[in-house]
């Protein structure tokens, strides 16, 4: 396909329009016109891209791209060495911030519901980017959180009683500790997320609302090779996802 059809095609399947956002969305780095094969990731790191190059790749995808708000846009350093490698090889580079965490079907939140075996209920926050329900399954905050453990890989970090029942869960991938004293109010007994603060330990603590810091990059995994699935599934791409491995 052509890359912008495949720019128009994002632009109204994610409703890029409807956010307010911390860094443009869509194409961010214009590569070749034909899109054939499709790289997704969490970040647009180096890694990332020297895999793409490896697997001439025609576009990448990620969550985490350039140009944030706030950052110096200069091109030196890490941003100089990124962008050339695009350009050099002549790969496009796509970027979705708040529409892929909130999107209902291939988004973060959707993602990691399926993940974890969560029921959604509703949305909560800012540009109702949280969303809230029940696990299909009775489970304590304990259970809950070796489960997250065993299916994102990586060990969470829980505040709170173990031995809580965890009927009612909200979540919110990334960085969305924010959030906590929200989904208190909506009577949830766990709240996740990928992040955690200091203060966030006392809000759990007070609030008696167990939270769970389940990694950034580990939350955000699994929202770009949905999306990555959807758009070879629609349009005959060949598509593949790279893990970059992250600790946080």
């Amino acid at each position: 396909m052509q890359r912008n059809d495949l720019d128009a095609y994002l632009d109204q399947y994610l409703e890029v329009a409807k956010f307010r956002d911390y860094c443009p969305n869509g194409l961010q780095v214009e590569g070749r016109a034909p899109v054939e094969r499709l790289v997704t990731g969490v970040t647009a790191s180096i890694a990332l891209l020297e895999a793409a190059i490896d697997m001439k790749a025609d576009a990448v995808l990620v969550h985490h791209g350039y140009f944030w708000r706030g950052e110096d846009q200069r091109l030196v350093g890490a941003r100089r060495r990124r962008i050339a490698l695009l350009v050099k090889n002549d790969i496009n580079l796509y970027a979705f911030h708040l529409p892929l965490d909130a999107h209902p079907e291939v988004g973060n939140n959707a993602a990691l519901a399926r993940t974890l075996g969560l029921e959604p209920a509703g949305r909560f926050g800012e540009q109702d980017l949280g969303w809230y329900g029940a696990p299909r399954d009775a489970l304590t905050v304990s259970a809950f959180a070796a489960r997250v453990g065993e299916r994102l890989r990586r060990e969470p970090l829980v505040i709170g009683d173990p031995s809580r029942p965890a009927r009612r869960v909200a979540w919110c991938t990334g960085a969305a500790q924010g959030y906590l004293e929200a989904a208190a109010a909506l009577g949830v007994d766990v709240y996740l997320s990928g992040e955690i603060s200091e203060q966030t330990v006392h809000l759990a603590r007070e609030s008696g609302v167990a939270f769970i810091a389940a990694g950034h990059h580990a939350t955000e995994r699994f929202g770009v090779q949905a999306l990555g699935a959807h758009l070879a599934a629609r349009f005959g791409l060949e598509h593949h996802f790279v893990e970059i491995e992250n600790p946080v």
